[in-house]
């Protein structure tokens, strides 16, 4: 393929990849809030995201081996009308249902979101792999774009889920992105160039199991770090400021919804920055795959302090407690992008061409599994233990990774 046809589907899959997140980013935040709300308590949040996570396991263990076989286009294809039919059920949620039934259909419906998430996210990843230049620095400064401008648009979908949700209310907001959405899917059909590779015959099951020791490493370290992101992310920090924020007057609620998306949207816009911005700060068209080992070891040992440091600061009730969890939640969320970048990145460098969607699509079976720990542990740890709970198993998940990611130091990486 040549560079500019390349360079043209890179382009393609972004923006599918971006039109998905965006309504992912925006429901989870309709979601969240709109069940607080209702009564919902932090456990009961947790629930409503476990499927999503739990999907997103079993979606690409099997993902992998469907884009081998049936082709990348088919899978994001998949992915994209999915999330449509994901959105047109959640509009059909009766508010006469009573609160057992409401948590099972809404978990089921997120189990529908993690499956079209994850589906979209191997596929544009793993065609990355196909479709970046061979030069110095070129893959990983193609994937930290893709990854970091994705995450910068998940966090806009943040912002409109809550500004959606006060100002059009959940049905008529969740009808709006399915039908934006739909657009969007047509227009990516019509417009996809070719040069994504198609599938092939022949691929069995049982290869979606890697045996490459960096790569199980590598996937042991994303579970531990993701867990410990989404232990605060998911439903602690959320609720921990609705209860800061919210005055009890339906005035303060939608004062506080904006506010905690306005939150949300700035912590993953500036993590998706820092991600995308990864390769020029760490210098990676100087580095080599077993200097990039090094730093994802050192950086992760650097975020698990943080978290620490914060459960200190909430155990002793520190004077600006709100301004202090901020700032260092902000800080947590810059070093937390670098080891994003570097793990996204490093899979990439481990695989071979012929096996990317299925390593890849191992790898972020890993991501899925630690998200599902951490959403698990988010509303469990804050409903035992508060935002200190909270933030003290938080740091666990980040010395959990870096214990992993030290099974890399002797590794050295594949070449392709």
């Amino acid at each position: 393929m040549s560079q500019s046809g390349g360079l043209k589907a890179y382009i393609a899959v972004t923006a599918a990849y971006w039109a998905f997140m965006l309504t992912d980013g925006a429901l989870r935040m309709l979601v969240l809030l709109h069940f607080h709300t209702l009564g919902f308590s932090p456990l009961q949040l947790a629930y409503l995201f476990l499927l999503y996570e739990v999907m997103g396991i079993v979606t690409n263990l099997s993902a992998g081996w469907l884009a081998n076989r049936f082709g990348l286009t088919s899978t994001l294809y998949a992915g994209l009308g999915i999330q449509i039919v994901a959105l047109v059920a959640l509009a059909g949620l009766d508010p006469s249902w009573g609160i057992a039934f409401s948590v099972v259909y809404v978990m089921v419906v997120q189990g529908l979101s993690g499956v079209a998430k994850d589906l979209a996210k191997m596929s544009s990843k793993s065609a990355v792999k196909l479709l970046a230049p061979s030069e110095d620095g070129a893959l990983f400064r193609w994937v930290a774009l893709l990854t970091g401008s994705k995450n910068a648009i998940k966090g806009l979908g943040f912002f409109v889920g809550a500004v959606l949700l006060a100002a059009l209310g959940f049905t008529t907001s969740v009808i709006a992105m399915a039908v934006a959405l739909t657009a969007i899917l047509i227009a990516i059909v019509l417009f996809m160039p070719s040069g994504i590779p198609k599938g092939k015959k022949g691929t069995k099951v049982s290869a979606v199991i890697p045996s490459d020791r960096n790569i199980l490493s590598l996937s042991l370290a994303r579970i531990f770090l993701f867990g410990a992101r989404d232990t605060w992310f998911v439903v602690g920090i959320p609720v921990f400021f609705y209860a800061v924020l919210s005055d009890g007057t339906e005035d303060g609620a939608r004062r506080a919804f904006f506010l905690i998306g306005a939150f949300m949207a700035l912590w993953i816009v500036a993590y998706g920055f820092v991600q995308a911005s990864a390769p020029k700060l760490l210098r990676a068209t100087t580095q080599n795959p077993a200097s990039t080992v090094a730093a994802a070891r050192y950086w992760v040992g650097v975020l698990s302090i943080i978290p620490a440091l914060l459960a200190l600061a909430a155990a002793f009730s520190l004077p600006g407690l709100t301004g202090i969890v901020v700032a260092g939640l902000l800080v947590f969320g810059g070093v937390f992008a670098l080891n994003s970048a570097l793990h996204s990145y490093l899979i990439l460098e481990f695989t071979k061409s012929d096996r990317v969607t299925l390593d890849v699509g191992f790898y972020y079976m890993a991501n899925a599994a630690g998200r599902l720990l951490g959403t698990l542990l988010s509303g469990l740890s804050y409903q035992v233990g508060g935002i200190v709970g909270c933030l003290a198993v938080a740091a666990v998940m980040a010395a959990l990774s870096w214990l992993a990611a030290r099974r890399l130091e002797a590794l050295q990486p594949q070449t392709v």
